[in-house]
Parts: C-alpha cells; structure tokens; sequence
C-alpha cells in the first residue's frame, strides 16, 4: 500500500511540471493581449457594486438585469483556483439581491471558456493532502463537492441565468451552461465534453444534467465517451441552445432583450416557475403537483396577480407595471 501511495505521489510530481508547460486542455492559450485591451475598452458599464472579483467581471446592464462575464480572456476564460471560489460568492448574492430578477452569463474575449485551468489547479487534483488513502478520499471527496457547488449554485439561485455562449465551450463551460435556464450560441461557436481526453469523467453537472437538457441519451453517450466537438448547428437541433447568432454581438442583444422582456413581469411569478421547473425535472409528476400545491398556497397571496390581470384589461405592457422588491 505504501508502495502504491509513492507511485501515485511520483506521478503527480511527473506530470505537474509537464501540465505546467502545456496547453489547457489541449487548446492553444497563448496572450490575447491587444484583443483583450479591446475587450476592456468596450466594457463601459461600471462594476456592480459588492461584486469585486479576480475571475468574474458584474455589471447592471440594465434595470433588474446583470451581467456576469467570465474575465480571463488571455487565459480563454479557463477556470482557475479563484473562478471556482467566486462563482458561488457571486451568485450567493445574486439570490439574494432583490434588485436582480434576470442574470445574463457570457465569456470575455474570443471565446466562452476553455474549461479547467489544469495549470492551477493541477497541484489540488494530483497531490492530495492525506497520509493514507482515507484521508486522500475524504480531502478529494470535500474538494469535488466544492468544484460541484460552483455550478449548482447557478441553478439554486431562483433568477432565471441566460447564458451567452460563443467561439468555444469546453469541459468547465459544458458544466457551466447546463446549470443554465437559457442557452443561446453563436453560430461559430462549439462544445465539448472533454474531460475523458484527460483521463477523467466529468464530475461537477455534465453527466447529470446534459441528459435532461437534450433528452438523448444516446448522443449524450457519444459526446462523452468520445470529445467529439458539437457545432452549433447541432447542438440547435438537439436542444442544447434554443437560438443562434451570427456574431457575439448580436447575440448578447438578443441574451439582454431577452432578460429584459422576462425582468419586466412579476418576480414571484418568474422565480416561482424556475423553482418548480427544476423540482419538476428531479421529481415524479405527482411529487411535483404535490410541491406546487404547497408552494402556490402562499404564492397566490401576492399582489402581483392583481396588478398583472389589471395590466392586461387595460392593455397595458407590464413593462409599465411597479412591481416590489423579491
């Protein structure tokens, strides 16, 4: 046994060094500099307040909507030691701001993420802290559950979160997206399942979720025994983004007229439906009737039905409509 925990430690030391010295994830990260400085140049909105971090840049770009961007573009947007630590501070506050009823996600620079940053994390996934291979497991064990709250807490906050997807979404961005309400996607953009290519399963949502996203069993199977790309054109087709653009512009028009029209109704109304949507999905029929039952119980209460049945007898657009605070 002890022979086997050396082995495991002078294959970490190995290949630390050599991952160091390469690509992430097989992608070319060389700096993007002058295209980053251009990037910077574009981002007028000032910084939201309380949402200062290293990984992330959060904007308001409008009423009731923010924008979360994933901010390493000289890096692809790869998911380093601090990405996975603010991701969840960030939209620990997003649910809980009452301010923000829609999120909007995207990815800075020439593309939406190149997934884990095995140059920063590798010391965390190939040396371990423990003595014996119980307390390797137990360390590895609170370390993947941390990597899995990352994305989940995309998917506990109760605002709808549009993701923005464009030039490539890698291992990490596929996590990433399927925590997601919303997808939308250039029409250059790909995606890929790519954790086998590096000796691993998926761990932190693919498996679980890209099944009830695309409901093929099958095609899911092939992205992630294989690493294959799916274009764009076919991840239209099977249901993994709901619309394609041109070009990120037009695209992130389209994510924030999207987050605007949902903004504009009743937040106990919207955050209501996302939250019985993803119990609906984890649950049987009758489960999910049962649990809507209770939930509407109290959510019928709200004043919000009357101002919006007063709205539309009078055809007015709901955007005219005050509604508090959630």
């Amino acid at each position: 046994m002890a022979a086997a925990f050396a082995a495991v430690r002078r294959f970490g030391n190995f290949l630390i060094p050599r991952l160091t010295a390469s690509s992430n994830l097989g992608l070319n990260l060389r700096p993007m500099s002058a295209f980053a400085e251009e990037e910077a140049s574009k981002a007028s909105p000032e910084e939201a307040p309380g949402h200062s971090y290293e990984s992330l840049r959060v904007t308001a770009a409008q009423k009731h909507v923010l924008h979360v961007q994933l901010n390493r573009p000289e890096k692809r947007n790869a998911m380093n030691k601090a990405f996975w630590r603010e991701m969840v501070v960030c939209f620990n506050k997003i649910a809980e701001d009452s301010d923000c009823r829609v999120v909007v996600i995207s990815g800075a620079g020439k593309m939406f993420s190149s997934g884990i940053d095995l140059m920063d994390v590798a010391s965390d996934l190939l040396q371990p802290a423990g003595d014996d291979s119980a307390r390797i497991s137990w360390h590895l064990h609170s370390l993947l559950a941390r990597y899995q709250e990352t994305f989940s807490v995309i998917e506990k906050c109760p605002k709808p979160v549009i993701a923005a997807i464009h030039g490539g979404c890698v291992g990490g961005g596929v996590d990433l997206i399927t925590a997601c309400d919303i997808r939308y996607s250039t029409r250059d953009c790909f995606f890929q399942v790519k954790e086998v290519d590096i000796g691993l399963a998926a761990d932190v949502g693919t498996l679980q979720r890209l099944p009830k996203v695309i409901g093929n069993q099958s095609l899911v199977n092939e992205l992630a025994y294989t690493a294959r790309k799916m274009m764009a054109d076919e991840a239209l087709e099977s249901g993994l983004v709901s619309r394609l653009f041109p070009d990120k512009e037009s695209m992130l028009d389209a994510a924030f007229t999207l987050a605007a029209e949902i903004s504009s109704k009743s937040p106990v109304a919207v955050q209501s439906t996302k939250i019985n949507l993803i119990y609906s999905r984890n649950h049987s029929v009758m489960e999910s009737l049962n649990y809507m039952r209770s939930w509407n119980m109290s959510m019928l209460q709200t004043k919000d039905i009357m101002k919006s049945v007063q709205a539309a007898i009078e055809k007015k657009d709901l955007k005219t409509v005050s509604f508090s605070k959630l």
